[in-house]
C-alpha cells in the first residue's frame, strides 16, 4: 500500500482525553484501510501505524525534522495533517532551529499552535515542491478553522482541502483514490529497491546467466541499476502512465542483453523475451497496465538476487494489483493436484497460430517445440499476430507456466501434438511461486 506522514496530537493539549481518544481517532481516519484495534498510548499506536505504512507524527518539530529530511520524506506517498499542534514535547531538542524562528514570525507561540498544520503545509508544498493534491488536512479544532482559512487568503494561497474526522465517507473517498494502481505500484517498486540493496551478497544470481565471467555484474553495479529503478516513477501519476511504463520496462530489461541464450532456462526466458520484443517491437509494450508491470518487476528481481524463497512484503504489495481476480491457496491446490491448469490448450493454441501462418511463406513463421521459442518466433516474423498488445501480453504470462511446466512427448516424435505432455510442477512448493502462480492465473489463461 501507499505510505502516508500522518501528523496528528490526539488533542494533547486538552487536560482530559477519553479513555479511547487513540483508537477512536486512528479509526475515524484511517478506518478504512487499517484493522481496528485498541492502543496504549500515542507511541504505541506510532509503533503499531508504521507497520501498516503510517507515519505518525506528534508535534509541529517532528513534523519538520521529517519533511525537511529527503531520505524520510521520500518513505512517503500522501500526507494527513492537522490543523493544530503542540510545537514539541518537553525536553524534545530543535538540533536544526526551526521553531525559534517561526515562533518569532508569528510573534507568540499560541499563535504558531494554534495553525501549525499550515506551516508544515507551506513548506511542504512552496519550499519541498510536495504535490498538493497529495496533502489532505483532516481536523476536529473547529475553533481555528477560520484563522486557519484567513492564513491562506492572506497568503493568496489557494485553500487546501480540509475535512473534519467525521467526514468518514471523504476521507474514505481521498484515501481510496490515495490506493490507485499507480501509486501502490510505485510503491512497491520503491520499497523492493529498498530492501534489495540491502542483501549484501557477494555473488548475483543473475550472474548464471552470463557466459563469460568476465561480463558478469557486481554488487555496485546492481546498486545502480536498484538506484535508477527506485526514483523512475515520479511521486505525481503522468497523465500518460503508458509511457512511462514502456521506459521502465525497457530500463527494467535492458540488462537480459547481456544474457547468453544458451543459458537462459526456466522463468528467465520471460525477462530474455521481454527484453527482445522491447527492443524489436516496443509497440507491444505501448498499453501496460499495473498489473503486468507488477508480474514483470517481481519476476526479474527474483531471476537477479539471491534471497529466500518466502514471499517478501514488497511482492505482497505488487501481488495486490491483482485484487479478486487472485485464486485463493486453496484453488490453486486443487487445480495442481487434479491437473486443471490448462497448459495443453494455451500451448496448442500458440501451436496452431504458428503452424497456421506457416501456410503463408511470406510470413516466414519457424516452427519450434518450446512454447517460449513458438511465442519468440511469431514475433520476429512478418505475422500480422507480432502487433497484437494483448496476445503477447498474454504469452509473458502463460510462460511462467510453461518454462516450469514443460512439454515434452516420451516418443520422441515432437511433429504428433497429440501425445504432448506436461511436467508435473509443484506450483505450491515454494511459498513465492506460489503465490505468483495464484495472482496470475486469471491473467493467464482467462
Amino acid at each position: 500500500m501507499p505510505h502516508f506522514l500522518w501528523v496528528e496530537d490526539f488533542k494533547a493539549s486538552e487536560t482530559e482525553r477519553g479513555d479511547n481518544i487513540i483508537s477512536s481517532t486512528i479509526d475515524l481516519v484511517f478506518g478504512s484501510i487499517l484493522k481496528s484495534q485498541e492502543y496504549d498510548d500515542e507511541y504505541d499506536a506510532r509503533d503499531c501505524l508504521e507497520e501498516q505504512g503510517v507515519l505518525l507524527k506528534l508535534n509541529l518539530l517532528e513534523a519538520l525534522e521529517f519533511i525537511h529530511n529527503p531520505d524520510e520524506l521520500a518513505k512517503v506517498d500522501f500526507i494527513v495533517l492537522d490543523v493544530d499542534m503542540p510545537l514539541k514535547r518537553n525536553g524534545q531538542p530543535d538540533k536544526n532551529n526551526y521553531l525559534p524562528p517561526l515562533i518569532k514570525q508569528y510573534q507568540l507561540e499560541t499563535e504558531l499552535k494554534k495553525i501549525a498544520g499550515y506551516q508544515i503545509y507551506i513548506d511542504l508544498v512552496i519550499e519541498l515542491g510536495f504535490p498538493k493534491s497529495h496533502i489532505l488536512f483532516c481536523s476536529n479544532h473547529a475553533g481555528y478553522f477560520e484563522e486557519f482559512t484567513q492564513k491562506f487568503e492572506s497568503s493568496n494561497i489557494k485553500f487546501p482541502e480540509l475535512l473534519q474526522k467525521e467526514h468518514n465517507q471523504e476521507i474514505k473517498n481521498w484515501l481510496t483514490e490515495a490506493h490507485s494502481d499507480y501509486f501502490v505500484l510505485r510503491r512497491g517498486i520503491i520499497e523492493a529497491c529498498k530492501y534489495l540493496k540491502t542483501l549484501n551478497t557477494p555473488t548475483l544470481a543473475f550472474n548464471q546467466f552470463i557466459q563469460n565471467s568476465e561480463n558478469h555484474v557486481n554488487v555496485d553495479e546492481m546498486c545502480d541499476y536498484l538506484d535508477i529503478l527506485e526514483n523512475f516513477l515520479p511521486l505525481r501519476e503522468p497523465e500518460d502512465k503508458a509511457t512511462i511504463y514502456k521506459l521502465l520496462i525497457r530500463t527494467l530489461s535492458h540488462e537480459w542483453e547481456a544474457a547468453d541464450p544458451k543459458k537462459i532456462r526456466g522463468l528467465a526466458f520471460i525477462m530474455k523475451n521481454t527484453r527482445n520484443w522491447i527492443t524489436h517491437n516496443s509497440n507491444l509494450f505501448n498499453e501496460l497496465d499495473e498489473n503486468i508491470m507488477a508480474y514483470l518487476f517481481i519476476t526479474n528481481m527474483r531471476l537477479m538476487f539471491n534471497f529466500d524463497t518466502e514471499i517478501q512484503p514488497y511482492e505482497k504489495t505488487l501481488l495486490n494489483l491483482f485484487g479478486n481476480s487472485a485464486l485463493t491457496v486453496s484453488d490453486l491446490k486443487v487445480k495442481t493436484s487434479n491437473k486443471l491448469i490448462p497448459l495443453s490448450k494455451a500451448y496448442l493454441e500458440l501451436k496452431n497460430i504458428v503452424l497456421d501462418e506457416r501456410q503463408d511463406r511470406n510470413n516466414n513463421v519457424q516452427d519450434s517445440f518450446y512454447f517460449n521459442e513458438l511465442a519468440n518466433n511469431l514475433q520476429q516474423s512478418n505475422s500480422s499476430f507480432r502487433n497484437d498488445k494483448q496476445l503477447f501480453a498474454k504469452f509473458l504470462y502463460q510462460m511462467f507456466w510453461l518454462t516450469t511446466s514443460n512439454p515434452f512427448i516420451s516418443t520422441g516424435n515432437r511433429r504428433n501434438l497429440l501425445e504432448i505432455k506436461f511436467w508435473d510442477f509443484k506450483y505450491s512448493e515454494q511459498p513465492y511461486i506460489r503465490e505468483i502462480a495464484r495472482h496470475v492465473y486469471s491473467h493467464s489463461f482467462q
